[in-house]
């Protein structure tokens, strides 16, 4: 059977801890789990069954492990990125003892240095960040709520946050194919000129470059991709009505905007539903039948035999996004429904936005 291996990391340090160990994670203040997370070694926490493809006629079958690497989010941006290697690196080769023949690489541990070469060059199986199926499935949640929400992408600022990294970059250049205008938010000026340059050759309007993250609320809609670390969008940033694609984790839209913004919609990008009775025998985060954009490359490469190295640096192709999106709709991966801050959002939840937004509106007019 083919196989696959998944890094992943503690994104909220006393949750995820207590997902793993309850006492630990209940007991110890978060200090000391960063201060901790130097010292443990790669933990094994699942197997993975029930993943299933019928493209092959023969309802192919395959099977994965969930792998922690048990550094948290700030102590990978604390420590030097050979640090950070090393660790991957032993979580790589517990991958390759337990059979996977790829091993996909997800949120910080993607991220860290050179976004996986350095790791793919220390193993022998094959790597991938996933993050060109990320990038892809953010995309197609984005176009379903902009639909939802009476917005059309060619009359509207379309800002991507984080413009200059992998994900952002590559999603910035197949929104500029749509969007009336696109703003790039970055951090660094000459990065962001270069990226403005890639979009600008694709896009069909404006291309607009910024530092500053309070541009955004010339946005009608906005993805937001860096690593910011969280609470980087306050509800102060959004304009009435937009919507707001988060693919960062930890998040980058506050929870403040939640409590504060009934008038914008805010969900997570990149959740997929697997094909087949997939039982992840973890609790990682999402419900039990989806999957983060990354894992779901993983598994798509799994289940199409492809064993070599697919999404790795800091500079994704269109090419390859549109390539991975096409093989993972083969195998029968779904965009799922859309989920804010831990909760689906169905037709109700999207209507009351909506509705709220047209108030807010129309007492500003009124005024």
């Amino acid at each position: 059977m083919d196989s696959f291996a998944f890094i992943i990391h503690p994104i909220d340090p006393k949750r995820d801890v207590t997902r793993k160990y309850p006492l630990l994670g209940k007991w110890l203040p978060v200090n000391a789990i960063h201060f901790v997370s130097r010292f443990w070694p790669p933990l094994y926490l699942s197997h993975i069954t029930g993943a299933r493809s019928a493209a092959t006629g023969k309802e192919k079958e395959i099977e994965g492990w969930l792998i922690a690497v048990p550094y948290t989010a700030p102590r990978m941006l604390q420590l030097s990125p050979q640090e950070v290697y090393r660790k991957i690196i032993a979580a790589g080769r517990m991958a390759e003892e337990l059979g996977a023949q790829v091993l996909g690489l997800g949120a910080y541990t993607a991220v860290v240095g050179d976004g996986g070469r350095t790791i793919a060059q220390e193993l022998d199986i094959a790597v991938t960040t996933g993050d060109s199926y990320t990038a892809a499935v953010a995309v197609q949640a984005l176009h379903l709520a902009a639909a939802r929400m009476g917005i059309a992408l060619q009359q509207t600022t379309v800002a991507v946050v984080g413009a200059t990294g992998a994900v952002g970059g590559v999603v910035a250049q197949k929104l500029a194919r749509e969007a009336g205008r696109i703003l790039l938010v970055g951090r660094r000026r000459a990065r962001l000129a270069e990226v403005g340059a890639q979009v600008q050759a694709c896009a069909q309007g404006e291309v607009a470059l910024s530092l500053d993250i309070t541009d955004i609320r010339e946005a009608g809609v906005v993805v937001t991709v860096t690593s910011a670390g969280g609470n980087l969008v306050r509800p102060e940033h959004l304009r009435r009505g937009a919507v707001v694609c988060d693919v960062s984790r930890p998040r980058d839209v506050s929870w403040q905007v939640a409590q504060a913004r009934k008038d914008v919609l805010v969900f997570d990008g990149g959740l997929v539903r697997v094909p087949g009775a997939v039982d992840f025998g973890f609790n990682y985060g999402p419900p039990p039948d989806m999957t983060f954009g990354c894992v779901a490359e993983t598994m798509a490469l799994t289940f199409e035999g492809r064993f070599e190295n697919y999404t790795l640096g800091k500079d994704l192709s269109l090419e390859k996004v549109e390539a991975i999106e096409a093989l993972a709709a083969k195998h029968g991966f779904k965009l799922a429904a859309l989920r804010s801050f831990e909760r689906q959002l169905d037709d109700a939840m999207i209507d009351k936005i909506k509705l709220q937004a047209r108030r807010s509106n129309d007492n500003i007019i009124t005024k």
